[in-house]
């Protein structure tokens, strides 16, 4: 329970952070370059003691730990491009409706059962986060944007699934921290070549206050799919249940976040979309 808690708390904080970047003038591609790296850091500095030689020779780890790393910078960069094509609203939805893609592969793959308490908080999360992410005026899409953001509804529900199937099945005597370490270093080696490409391009500014910032954003980031891997092992209920609990908690936690911290508005449709989530966390945890 604690490591779900956690995941919960340190996913929200990377909310945050990214909510500040522009009050300090960050440029946050690098700063997520650099967050990566910084993820990798924690892992190795933290854990690199659990390393067995064994994990070398023991499931297939690494190629799913390469395409992990993939997914998180590729879709941090389609998230970026959809947000000013789409919307910020949209693209957000799109993000976290994805557990749906992730949720039916986990129900289906693993058999897991399904009553009508489940199917009850599966459909009031999905109706929560609607509400609670899409409000009035919502920006319509650009010509030709749209497919963006139906390949980051099924790609992060692909790697919230990947993260699962990995801590199930393939990591051996590797253990969760190192895994995620691996994955974001993939992604920071990736974001580190792009990133060179445009300094030396003179596409890009280097400033040491987007290190700091994504040393800031890394330590969160590398601890939520830490914490995510491990709540699916520590708390006892099915993996799609865990999935949709950290994902509507995210939500219900940033909202409130927004409203007290950064005086966001908060309509009526957002509180219903909330009462909503709330009744979906005790639906899908009983």
């Amino acid at each position: 329970m604690i490591s779900l808690l956690l995941a919960i708390v340190t996913s929200s904080l990377i909310f945050v952070i990214f909510k500040l970047f522009p009050r300090f003038k960050i440029d946050t591609f690098q700063a997520i370059v650099f967050n990566y790296v910084t993820a990798l850091s924690c892992g190795i500095l933290l854990y690199g003691h659990e390393w067995r030689d064994q994990a070398l020779i023991q499931g297939d780890w690494p190629m799913f730990a390469a395409l992990c790393g993939i997914l998180f910078i590729s879709l941090f960069l389609l998230m970026g491009t959809s947000s000013q094509r789409n919307g910020v609203a949209m693209t957000s939805t799109a993000v976290k409706m994805s557990m749906a893609v992730s949720m039916l592969i986990m129900i289906f793959t693993y058999n897991e059962p399904v009553g009508w308490i489940k199917v009850s908080g599966i459909l009031l999360a999905f109706l929560g986060v609607y509400f609670v992410t899409v409000g009035k005026g919502v920006q319509k899409s650009k010509n030709g944007a749209q497919w963006m953001l139906i390949v980051l509804f099924f790609g992060s529900g692909m790697l919230d699934f990947v993260l699962n199937y990995v801590q199930k099945f393939e990591m051996g005597v590797l253990t969760p921290s190192l895994f995620s370490a691996f994955g974001f270093g993939i992604a920071g080696g990736i974001g580190m070549l792009l990133l060179g490409v445009d300094l030396l391009r003179k596409k890009r500014v280097f400033h040491f206050r987007n290190v700091l910032a994504g040393v800031l954003l890394g330590i969160p980031n590398y601890f939520s799919i830490y914490l995510l891997m491990m709540a699916y092992r520590d708390t006892g209920w099915s993996d799609s249940a865990v999935l949709a609990i950290i994902n509507v908690s995210i939500v219900v936690l940033s909202a409130f976040i927004g409203f007290v911290v950064f005086r966001e508005g908060f309509s009526r449709r957002k509180l219903i979309g909330l009462m909503m989530a709330l009744t979906a966390i005790l639906f899908l945890s009983k």
